[in-house]
């Protein structure tokens, strides 16, 4: 099967062919947001051309201009590093530059303004045949640029990372982007590339760098930033103050004294100067590195990995502040890194990730933490897998390809990451690092270390990449239930539909749908010996900050004569509709449906209450841990479970990890049929101490101690008295016995 991802499409028709003709005539797109089309346009010259969305993110390019073309060839067309002239190399500074002849200076200016358009409009190159745009960010990091093995090469990948940082530097709205990487991708080089450019061109602005500890962020200034700045042409480069290589702060304005500023123009007059006064520095990492400062750009490197006590939660919460001015964005955030355990600042990291998604915004049109996120898979982006066009070779290909480093190609990136895989499979903590490192999906990219899990990760994790590499949407249809014709307590059916709340793997045959059985006026499930569901609930429509937990409910087969696979969730249900009571017809449809009933935690005792007065008391389960005479008033009129107990926690864990050892995962004749991958990740991230945000592990774990509730059932205690019964011992020495008195 081939390799068909992509990291981004091309939309059609989004402008009407006659408005884009008209607009582009007349150069009339604006830099920025545009909300009548809902796109950004990043184009600085008024034109646009392809509209690519990137991650959910809609970003106009600029239309095709003056596109430079290599070779005729289109075999010999890719990305090559223009040569500097000689004759401007030698000049150092804007001063040895004045000194040179008028003419020598008039040959070059058209070189130097040509540059200068690059840097700000971007860059058209003709690319295995193809027309490419680079944006000028993009341009200044591949040109001009000095990097470790130095000049950065072309990535595909890169291309599409700079066109999406150029659409969060336009968008009005957005703080930046969180950048979610594996190892090697380059982001602290382009991040650093990206400040020097930035800095370089702009006034009374102020430039930062954070990192995992204070001596990351040191490196990256003096190994990277520096350097770069350093390597700039003359005609980048502004006045300087300080060391040429310092170590703490990167000064672009005139020097203070006037010692330094004679010896800067040597015999000239002294007359005076204008700098920048710009600066560029880092500090050491902290909830409050930056507190009270005004930036422009911030590098925010390795952000996944900030270990206790650091906290990049807490950092972003105050640095934010720190790139605007009252409700206006004054600077933006670069923020990148692969993701450390998630005890070990992965967590907070993943928080800021998930926070950041385009598709979700308030009302203000921002996402939760201000950023946007971006995802780049590792086979995209790994070392020594990329051809001379920057194209990634995902297949082994029949013949060899040449590579961007000179070298040959012989094996795809995603076999030879799978035999990584392969070679890690009974080393899960290993394999775990590897994911993390170099993730070829977001959960990848978040995995966990098996120790810090109360259940068996390696089982999970098994099942969560078997059913990543089979065609798991086959196996889960998502949709909704409703009341046949709208009448209510009549017959449920289930209606498809991609975003409906529930999603099932099975449905039972039609003979066993709706089985309901009616005794004395009430409702009892007519399933009960194939099945049963868990649910947690909630009881309050809305909360005060919007972000109530989920309701969830979970169903699970069980052993019986029926043709009904054992032992397997077939309903997964995470949601909160918009009101609870919403969610209550939800879970009562379900059971109308299977037939099946439910034990529900009735510290949250609505849903229960709404099951009773509709007549459907019959299918909430009694708590199975308590004889019925033993029942309290409450638990006797609704049934359901306590949550508070520790007995009843410390059984709903072990019921969830029983199930998980002998049910999910390699089973020895496969693999299990647990397709939900939501309640996999719930559980490999389960805290018994901090159940809260786990429903879906809460939900499922109440399944299958209702489909077990015979285990919990307590054995009346009896009592007995001793009866004597007074046998008499015998003698039997002799001929006769003789009793013993």
């Amino acid at each position: 099967m081939s390799y068909e991802q992509t990291l981004y499409k091309v939309l059609k028709d989004v402008v009407n062919p006659k408005i884009l003709k008209k607009k582009n005539r007349f150069k009339k797109w604006e830099y920025g947001y545009d909300p009548e089309y809902d796109f950004i346009v990043i184009s600085k010259d008024g034109t646009i051309g392809e509209i690519y969305e990137i991650q959910n993110l809609k970003i106009a390019l600029p239309a095709e201009s003056g596109t430079y073309k290599r070779r005729d060839k289109k075999e010999e067309q890719y990305w090559e590093k223009f040569e500097y002239p000689k004759e401007l190399s030698k000049i150092k500074n804007r001063f040895d530059w004045e000194k040179l002849s008028l003419d020598f200076r008039e040959k070059w200016y058209d070189y130097i303004d040509q540059e200068f358009a690059y840097r700000e409009n971007g860059f058209w190159f003709y690319n295995n045949g193809k027309p490419t745009y680079i944006t000028g960010t993009h341009y200044m990091y591949l040109q001009w640029s000095k990097i470790d093995v130095g000049s950065a090469d072309y990535r595909e990948s890169n291309r599409l990372f700079f066109i999406f940082w150029e659409a969060c530097k336009a968008d009005t709205r957005c703080y930046g982007m969180c950048y979610l990487k594996n190892r090697r991708s380059g982001f602290s080089f382009m991040s650093s590339a990206e400040l020097v450019n930035q800095a370089t061109i702009t006034s009374d602005s102020r430039y930062g760098i954070l990192s995992k500890s204070g001596a990351d962020a040191k490196t990256m200034f003096t190994d990277k930033v520096v350097p770069i700045s350093i390597n700039y042409p003359f005609f980048f480069k502004p006045i300087q103050d300080g060391m040429d290589r310092p170590k703490t702060e990167l000064a672009y304005r005139v020097p203070a004294s006037k010692f330094t500023r004679r010896k800067i123009e040597v015999n000239e007059d002294l007359r005076e100067l204008e700098g920048l006064d710009t600066t560029i520095n880092w500090k050491n990492t902290g909830d409050n590195s930056y507190d009270g400062e005004k930036l422009k750009i911030l590098a925010h490197d390795e952000s996944g990995k900030w270990e206790r006590p650091d906290n990049i939660k807490n950092n972003w919460k105050v640095t934010k502040t720190c790139l605007r001015l009252g409700s206006r964005i004054i600077g933006k955030c670069m923020m990148g890194s692969t993701s450390n355990a998630l005890n070990k600042g992965g967590k907070n990291f993943k928080d800021i990730y998930y926070g950041s998604d385009v598709l979700s915004r308030n009302k203000n049109g921002q996402t939760k933490e201000g950023l946007y996120s971006l995802f780049i898979p590792m086979e995209w982006n790994y070392e020594g897998f990329i051809d001379v066009y920057g194209q990634p070779v995902f297949e082994t290909p029949k013949q060899p390809i040449k590579g961007m480093d000179d070298g040959w190609i012989i094996i795809g990136v995603i076999e030879h990451w799978e035999n990584e895989v392969e070679g890690l499979k009974n080393d899960q903590d290993s394999l775990n690092e590897l994911y993390r490192q170099f993730p070829r999906t977001e959960q990848h990219a978040f995995r966990d270390e098996t120790k810090q899990s109360l259940f068996n990760l390696v089982k999970i994790y098994e099942q969560i990449d078997y059913n990543d590499g089979v065609n798991n949407a086959a196996n889960i249809t998502t949709g909704n239930f409703q009341w046949e014709k709208g009448i209510i307590d009549s017959r449920v059916v289930f209606m498809p539909n991609n975003n409906g709340r529930f999603k099932i793997s099975w449905v039972p045959p039609k003979n066993l749908q709706n089985q309901v059985i009616s005794r004395n006026g009430k409702k009892y499930p007519g399933n009960e010996h194939i099945g049963a569901f868990g649910c947690d609930s909630y009881d309050i429509s809305g909360t005060v900050d919007g972000r109530g937990s989920n309701g969830a409910l979970h169903g699970l087969t069980k052993f019986s004569m029926e043709d009904v696979p054992v032992n397997m969730f077939f309903l997964e249900y995470v949601a909160r509709p918009q009101t609870a009571e919403i969610f209550f017809e939800d879970v009562l449809m379900a059971l109308v449906f299977y037939g099946m009933p439910l034990l529900c935690e009735n510290n949250k005792p609505r849903l229960l209450y709404y099951l009773k007065r509709r007549g459907y008391r019959g299918f909430s389960i009694n708590r199975p841990d308590k004889l019925a005479h033993k029942l309290s008033v409450t638990e006797r009129e609704i049934g359901g479970i306590p949550n508070s107990s520790e007995d009843v926690k410390q059984a709903h864990a072990a019921a969830i990890e029983s199930y998980i050892d002998s049910f999910v995962g390699s089973t020895g004749d496969g693999y299990g049929d647990m397709y939900f991958q939501r309640t996999l990740e719930d559980w490999s991230q389960f805290n018994i101490n901090n159940r809260t945000k786990h429903d879906a592990s809460i939900s499922s774990g109440l399944a299958i101690m209702a489909c077990n509730k015979n285990k919990y059932r307590p054995v009346p205690h009896r009592l007995s008295n001793k009866m004597k019964l007074d046998f008499k011992k015998y003698d039997n020495k002799g001929l006769t016995s003789k009793i013993i008195e």
